[in-house]
């Protein structure tokens, strides 16, 4: 669900067709449940209903649309938000086209985005939490071993080849762990895996300098 500045750097791209446009969230769900689009472009800040509250609802229904969410803003509340609400990423608009059309291309084929500037700023907003040590992990009892070191490798930022290559697996292996984490968290992208190893202490940001 796009605006029309948007409209025109997507429809000139030859593989993909945009479905549709809405003004406000209300409007994005409901258009979504009826064109069933790959990708939903979603604006964070929108009347009736915000986009955190759409995507919540669009993730929510059982849609297999994406939702990729933009905004004029690098990072604030609405980001961890819309990300727990089942975002598959998250882009500001101030970006290059050449990144959007990636984006969607990326989400659609299933993988997650998160902008560079936005990273960071999650990693810092996680630093920022009050305690000198991380706190011990929590909630994640019902992981085996291994796919607590395979959730906390893709927190890292490491892709399947690499994960099977610090953890002596193969790929095929590490599929299966990733999707065994998604199932027993409800998760439908890499990024929800991420947000969940930051809430549940899993990885910090000291890990990843």
């Amino acid at each position: 669900m796009i605006r029309t500045g948007f409209r025109l750097i997507l429809e000139a791209e030859p593989d993909i067709v945009v479905a549709g446009e809405a003004a406000d969230g209300a409007a994005a769900v409901e258009e979504t449940a009826r064109l069933r689009p790959d990708v939903v472009l979603m604006d964070i800040r929108m009347p009736r209903l915000d986009g955190v509250g759409a995507t919540r609802l669009i993730t929510g229904s059982g849609a297999r649309s994406r939702v990729l969410v933009l905004t004029t803003f690098d990072l604030d509340a609405h980001v961890v938000d819309a990300l727990r609400a089942g975002a598959s990423g998250f882009l500001v608009k101030d970006g290059p086209a050449d990144s959007l059309v990636e984006a969607i291309r990326t989400v659609a084929a299933g993988e997650a985005v998160l902008s560079p500037r936005v990273t960071r700023r999650l990693l810092d907003r996680f630093a920022r939490l009050p305690g000198d040590e991380p706190p011990a992990p929590q909630g994640l009892q019902v992981l085996t071993a291994r796919q607590v070191d395979v959730l906390r490798a893709l927190a890292q930022g490491l892709s399947n080849a690499e994960i099977a290559q610090r953890l002596s697996l193969s790929e095929t292996t590490v599929k299966t762990h990733i999707g065994k984490i998604f199932d027993k968290f409800a998760l439908r992208s890499r990024v929800q895996a991420v947000v969940l190893a930051y809430d549940t202490g899993l990885v910090s940001p000291r890990e990843d300098s």
